[in-house]
């Protein structure tokens, strides 16, 4: 069962997001990533509010796992560095830095392979 809501929700987060930069595309014809920062934020706040709203584990593989794993991973690194905040500044900000230099360095070697 577990896999079953894990596949629902990850199915509909990819048509969302495939969904929004359709819509996005037919908005604005600026080279701008505004679909993917709509998704991200959107993302966030979601996966934020599920998380401290819900307890209930199938609405949280459902809709966090699933959905919004597959709209964006975006939100789960948000989640991730306001869970260090409370206790953790040191990990905060190598995990933030970590992320974003290694991601832009995976990407460009990605981009030039």
């Amino acid at each position: 069962m577990t896999i079953l809501l894990i596949m629902a929700g990850a199915f509909l987060g990819a048509i969302a997001r495939f969904g929004v930069g359709q819509l996005m595309k037919a908005w604005s014809a600026s080279a701008f990533p505004w679909a993917t920062l709509f998704v991200n934020v959107s993302g966030s706040f979601g996966l934020g509010y599920l998380s401290s709203h819900t307890t209930y584990a199938s609405l949280l593989l459902f809709l966090g796992v699933g959905f919004f794993g597959s709209l964006t991973t975006f939100s789960t690194l948000k989640l991730e560095l306001m869970r260090f905040t409370s206790k953790d500044w040191f990990h905060f900000g190598m995990y933030l830095m970590a992320t974003y230099l290694f991601g832009l360095i995976a990407a460009y070697i990605g981009w030039h392979l």
